[in-house]
């Protein structure tokens, strides 16, 4: 292996290691693993998220491989019940939770499609869901976080709602190189969930 790749190899391990141990997301982590590794790592790119996934997995097989499918299964619960909740925002579940990658130390990650940015976080007043706003230039109009109980996981479990336009949705549902999806509707989820049951 070249030694451009095998600096790749461990920036995505080490990386991998944050996100499942810690909880980080993705870009915090190639950050994070970068730095640790010195001035040779600081002039390489950072390698794609899809790299950083395949380490994940690696990572998950070898250390929590009796534990995080259960995990998984109570997160993906837990998103489902909230997707039902609002499911007037077109709800579409990302990140590992969708991806398969989530243990019980990760967020959830739920898109929301609305024809009013607002219409959102009426209706989360109008629910008296608590919750945190903030701006998020580029990648969405706002995100509101709740922090929900997780009666699976016997722990709180914070939840990030990135509120899009309506008209994002097409361009949200392309997959990645390798043909997977970056999310997923309430009813694709419940697919998963079913062929969880049957595996």
């Amino acid at each position: 292996m070249p030694p451009s790749d095998e600096l790749t190899a461990e920036l995505c391990a080490r990386a991998a290691r944050w996100v499942v141990d810690e909880g980080m997301d993705y870009p915090g982590a190639k950050r994070r693993a970068q730095r640790e590794m010195g001035p040779q790592a600081a002039r390489m790119p950072l390698p794609p998220n899809e790299a950083v996934e395949d380490a994940v997995r690696e990572h998950i097989a070898l250390f929590h491989a009796d534990t995080q499918p259960a995990e998984l299964r109570a997160l993906r619960e837990l998103a489902l019940q909230w997707m039902d909740r609002l499911a007037e925002f077109r709800p579409h579940l990302g990140g590992g939770v969708w991806r398969g990658t989530a243990t019980r130390l990760s967020d959830l990650r739920i898109d929301l499609y609305c024809d009013d940015p607002k219409a959102a976080e009426i209706a989360f007043l109008n629910q008296g869901i608590d919750f945190d706003s903030q701006d998020a230039p580029g990648e969405a109009e706002v995100v509101l976080s709740v922090q929900a109980p997780c009666r699976a996981l016997g722990e709180t479990v914070g939840i990030h709602f990135l509120v899009h336009d309506h008209d994002a949705l097409r361009g949200a549902l392309k997959p990645d190189g390798r043909g997977r999806t970056w999310r997923g509707d309430a009813a694709a989820l419940r697919r998963r969930l079913t062929e969880d049951d049957t595996a």
